[in-house]
């Protein structure tokens, strides 16, 4: 299986979007027109080392001269915020994967986002794809202030289909009077921190299956805990077979039996690295699969999840 495509950028300008928040305006390092994507997609960036990172892209796909992200300064940075924020300068060479999108975005008759600080990321092409086709839409987004609440200006030209509320002015986000009552035809769509995806969570639970998406920047509280003894994973289409051992990731076996499977977060968040199950009961551990696509085990984030049985057949 190839490795996921792969490109050099170079780093165009760097602005100050909010307190805390850059934005990168990168372009291909070659001049070529850049991949094709769509809104929700994301890159990922090799930082300081060899460490990837995921930045959802925010410009308009139409561009394919250039592309932006906005990326946090983490104040528990595992490296890769940090270093983009204290040592990229413009003009400086990027080594990114992608662009891939698994928070696509859906035909509905109509659209609530709801995004909290660095979440607004990849809802902004959304807005701006729903808006050029005539849909109907509103976005609720909040942040601990105004100041750290990046593109809260422009948002502001859409009027009253946007409303923003820092928390330390308007409290917490009115998740029920912005949603309004379940009903068919809506799709919603929310990126932002734990503490607001799991409101929102329990907000939709009497919504129709499918109507919420959402994109998690880290993996739910716990979710990467559990058992972790040994089992089989075979893949039907290769014709291979390997031992995961106890404390091994599936990826990894697979990487050291030969065989690659695209990865992008190594923590169940992006869903690059699913892959269909023909056999046995996956031992979920991931973020990303919701509802009755995560019950019915039909799928398994590889990068993090186990197996319940001795052995998993994967269609790969």
């Amino acid at each position: 299986m190839d490795k996921a495509q792969e490109i050099n950028l170079v780093v165009r300008a760097i602005t100050q979007e909010a307190d805390g928040v850059i934005g990168l305006t990168l372009a291909a390092a070659d001049g070529q027109d850049l991949p094709v994507w769509t809104p929700g997609a994301h890159i990922g960036l090799l930082v300081d080392g060899g460490l990837e990172r995921q930045y959802s892209l925010c410009s308009e796909p139409e561009d394919r001269r250039q592309w932006r992200i906005a990326v946090l300064r983490e104040p528990e940075s595992r490296g890769g915020s940090a270093w983009l924020h204290s040592r990229l300068q413009v003009g400086d060479i990027l080594r990114a994967t992608g662009p891939g999108n698994q928070f696509e975005l859906v035909d509905a008759d109509r659209y609530v986002f709801v995004a909290g600080g660095i979440g607004i990321t990849p809802l902004l092409p959304m807005i701006r794809a729903v808006e050029a086709r005539g849909a109907q839409w509103s976005l609720l987004y909040g942040g601990r202030h105004r100041s750290s609440m990046a593109f809260a200006a422009a948002l502001e030209a859409y009027g009253e289909r946007v409303r923003i509320q820092p928390e330390d002015q308007c409290g917490l986000l009115d998740l029920k009077a912005a949603l309004g009552a379940p009903q068919a035809g809506v799709a919603i769509y929310s990126c932002g921190p734990e503490r607001l995806l799991e409101a929102v969570e329990a907000t939709c639970v009497g919504w129709p299956e499918g109507a919420l998406h959402v994109e998690r920047f880290r993996p739910r509280p716990g979710a990467l805990e559990g058992e972790s003894g040994s089992f089989e994973v075979v893949l039907a289409k290769s014709n291979l077979s390997c031992q995961v051992r106890e404390g091994q990731t599936i990826i990894d076996a697979l990487d050291t039996a030969g065989f690659h499977v695209p990865r992008s977060c190594g923590e169940g968040t992006c869903g690059t690295c699913v892959a269909k199950v023909l056999e046995g009961v996956p031992d979920h551990r991931d973020s990303f699969l919701m509802g009755k696509k995560r019950a019915a085990n039909q799928t398994i984030c590889v990068c993090c999840s186990r197996s319940l049985t001795p052995r998993l057949v994967l269609d790969l």
